[in-house]
């Protein structure tokens, strides 16, 4: 196994699937204080975010991913919080990958939720539950290109899987709320015949193309980030202590 890049995942794509593009170190999805464990037990020389926790756990905070840079390791973010978290620190060193990084990038006011899908335990896999609407939205856009839909049954399904709980969102649950709430239209029978093979998973694809982008080793010989200067603050240090981490932060070298 490659040890010196560990790489967060878990619902986008699975570490058994991961292993087939890239070898690396595979931890379940982020939570605060992670970023940090993974940089004082292994020493990676780089750290790719892809999925992280929510709601239930605290996510992955910035200042710990700004910390990590500090110490000289490499973030690479895609595809879910990952693409989120890169698409904010980018002026501070962290690297994005991917469609949803760069929309993202562009829409700063762009909802988190957009990318979230409710998940499993890490011990039991972290397995996704549902579609995020990013990837709705996606499939939806392929299915008007494809003449399955016509752009009004686009927009009318967008806002309604918009409307979703993103706890609850899949495609199965937009079409029931479709037939319901739409009425009887032809091209909704169409449209659930053609999902079976026209979904577009492009978190999923996101996650991928970082992966063999980080196993192609070019990046090592691109000019490395800039390491930002890192400032302790009493909230990321409150944090840390909570998770038994601010003495390792602290013999790091935080100032």
């Amino acid at each position: 196994m490659r040890g010196d890049v560990v790489i967060f995942l878990g619902p986008t794509i699975s570490a058994a699937e991961a292993r087939l593009h890239m070898d690396a170190r595979y931890l379940p999805p982020a939570g605060c204080g992670d970023v940090v464990r993974a940089v004082v037990q292994y020493a990676p020389s780089t750290i790719a975010l892809i999925d992280g926790v929510f709601a239930q756990s605290p996510a992955v905070r910035h200042q710990e991913i700004l910390w990590a840079m500090s110490q000289g390791v490499r973030l690479y973010g895609a595809a879910s919080i990952g693409a989120l978290r890169a698409a904010e620190l980018a002026p501070f060193g962290m690297t994005g990958h991917g469609l949803i990084f760069r929309w993202y990038r562009r829409n700063v006011l762009a909802d988190d939720a957009d990318v979230a899908v409710p998940m499993a335990p890490s011990d039991m896999g972290s397995k996704g539950i549902g579609e995020a609407l990013f990837d709705i939205r996606m499939t939806l856009k392929r299915a008007e290109r494809e003449g399955i839909i016509e752009r009004k049954v686009r927009q009318q399904l967008e806002e309604l899987s918009r409307s979703l709980h993103f706890m609850t969102r899949s495609l199965h649950k937009l079409m029931s709320v479709a037939d319901v709430s739409l009425g009887p239209i032809e091209q909704l029978g169409a449209l659930k015949a053609w999902l079976a093979n026209g979904f577009v998973a492009q978190k999923r694809a996101d996650a991928i193309g970082l992966l063999r982008y980080l196993s192609s080793n070019k990046y090592i010989t691109e000019a490395p980030p800039c390491s930002p200067e890192f400032k302790l603050t009493e909230a990321f240090a409150y944090d840390m202590d909570y998770y038994n981490l601010s003495d390792a932060v602290l013999s790091k070298g935080a100032l």
